[in-house]
């Protein structure tokens, strides 16, 4: 009976590992990926995909001071939990639910909650880091880079960091020299060579946006066909 149950608990596991579907969508910070994800999700059947966003997984800063906060270099791939996020990837792969952090930029801390993610057909990771590291990297079935003009993505900065993130202009144009910019181009960029697809002009590239919605949907249809009836 046991090893029954056992047996049935891995096989399960190993269909959805074979059936899950793992997106990447990287890119630089204010390029559009939040507008990508939102439109793939937008025509894909409910329930059938979950968010994984790498900001969530920031690594808790809570201890530091008002002064050491504010010199967090949040475009460095160190600021990043990777482990954590890789450990999150192989166990969704395996069918395993998951709690995932919950980090505030404004304490610049993870809250004593998470929230608890189950394993779906489809799995969007989304970050400005995310193909910088090999171990998140090889999780991804597909692997997306959602390309911006600096100038466009600037101004994209300023609107988020004023409205979200509660930094005044020249706070913004600051950060941007300092970190955005010089980390975009050591660290972010140069990602752009591990990408299937390249999405240039964000959200408003609906070609880009129809061809990876497309591929998810003959992975789910094809999941579809293949169960029993």
């Amino acid at each position: 009976m046991l090893f029954s149950i056992l047996t049935n608990t891995y096989l399960c596991s190993k269909l959805l590992s074979a059936a899950m579907l793992i997106i990447g969508i990287a890119g630089g910070s204010g390029s559009g990926k939040s507008t990508v994800v939102q439109k793939i999700i937008k025509g894909l059947p409910q329930g059938s995909v979950t968010v994984i966003p790498q900001d969530a997984y920031y690594k808790d800063n809570g201890h530091l001071t008002q002064e050491e906060r504010a010199r967090i270099n949040f475009d460095h791939p160190s600021s990043i939990e990777f482990t954590l996020l890789d450990k999150h990837l192989s166990m969704l792969r395996k069918g395993f639910a998951v709690e995932m952090p919950i980090y505030s930029y404004l304490t610049c801390a993870r809250a004593g909650e998470s929230i608890p993610v189950k394993p779906t057909q489809v799995i969007i990771v989304e970050g400005i880091l995310i193909f910088s590291n090999p171990r998140v990297r090889r999780h991804m079935d597909i692997k997306a880079f959602v390309d911006a003009d600096p100038d466009d993505r600037l101004i994209r900065i300023i609107r988020r960091d004023i409205l979200e993130r509660g930094r005044s202009y020249n706070q913004v144009l600051t950060h941007y020299e300092t970190y955005v910019k010089p980390m975009h181009l050591q660290f972010i960029e140069p990602t752009k060579r591990y990408a299937d697809i390249i999405v240039p002009q964000g959200g408003a590239n609906q070609v880009a946006i129809d061809i990876l919605s497309s591929r998810i949907m003959l992975n789910l249809s094809r999941e579809e066909q293949g169960k029993p009836s």
